[in-house]
């Protein structure tokens, strides 16, 4: 430990004794990092403007640290040391950058009213919310949002209507949920800005396979925030947001009425739940 280190670290004495510890470990790995990259002041200051530039970026409806997140891979870091839980319980994921409140609909609602309507594959999106026991759990709420067959969001695109591609549904007595949508399509995260500069940098694709976004919840049990990826996407492997688990990868079936359908059960961990359990 060099003097500089230990002076710092002396003068952490907050009355929050996880505040310290967090603040601690930090300043441990930021001293690490500049013993061991030996960065000059000029890569120093370009460091603190592209913070400064991300922090920039951010709006109601983007998040930049959180994409920048995404693209490091530490959001999943983050989420995986945050969802541990019995076997059977449905894999957390990332949430991304682009979540915003959603309509509440009825079941069977279409969430899809702009163009992509008109051109993309009309599929039927349906499943129960479960305990780990498969007891299922009416009264659970399902918030679900997407982009559209091009891969734009309602919030990145003036054809869509604020809460298009969306919906907030109630699971009825036995835990069902279905909606009608559009298929999604794969598509590149916003390279416009801080994210993608370091995409380029590193000699990254900035693409995610298609995908379904979901946050539920129900009285005792741990809200879930995950995916639902669709089988056969060539960018399953190489997901730019480092997302994708094989547990949320769910195959297409077509229908004789020509929709596709795809069925996601969920099941969801009691808030009391400890390891070990």
């Amino acid at each position: 430990m060099t003097p500089l280190l230990r002076q710092v670290l002396s003068q952490i004495d907050g009355p929050d004794p996880r505040v310290n510890e967090v603040v601690s470990a930090l300043v441990k790995h930021l001293h690490a990092f500049v013993e061991e990259v030996r960065p000059t002041e000029r890569e120093w200051i370009a460091g603190l403007d592209f913070l400064i530039e991300t922090g920039q970026m951010c709006t109601p409806h983007r998040n930049e640290f959180i994409l920048l997140s995404d693209m490091l891979g530490l959001t999943s870091a983050v989420d995986d040391v945050n969802n541990e839980g019995p076997e059977g319980m449905t894999p957390s994921s990332v949430e991304g950058p682009f979540h915003s409140p959603a309509p509440e609909r009825e079941l069977g609602a279409w969430i899809s009213a702009g163009p992509e309507r008109e051109r993309g594959t009309t599929t039927v999106v349906q499943g129960r919310v479960l305990d780990c026991d498969g007891t299922p759990l009416p009264g659970a709420v399902v918030d679900v949002w997407q982009a559209n067959d091009t891969g734009l969001y309602d919030t990145q695109d003036d054809n869509q209507d604020l809460g298009n591609l969306r919906g907030l549904f109630t699971t009825d007595a036995d835990g069902r949920y279905w909606f009608r949508t559009i298929r999604p399509s794969s598509y590149p995260v916003p390279t416009d800005g801080t994210a993608g500069r370091l995409l380029r940098a590193v000699g990254r694709h900035p693409m995610r396979p298609a995908h379904f976004h979901y946050r539920v919840t129900a009285p005792g049990y741990r809200p879930l925030t995950t995916h639902v990826f669709l089988a056969g996407d060539p960018y399953l492997g190489s997901d730019a947001a480092y997302a994708v688990k094989d547990a949320l990868v769910r195959e297409p079936v077509r229908r004789a009425d020509g929709c596709e359908e795809i069925t996601f059960d969920i099941k969801l961990v009691p808030l009391d739940w400890k390891e070990g359990q």
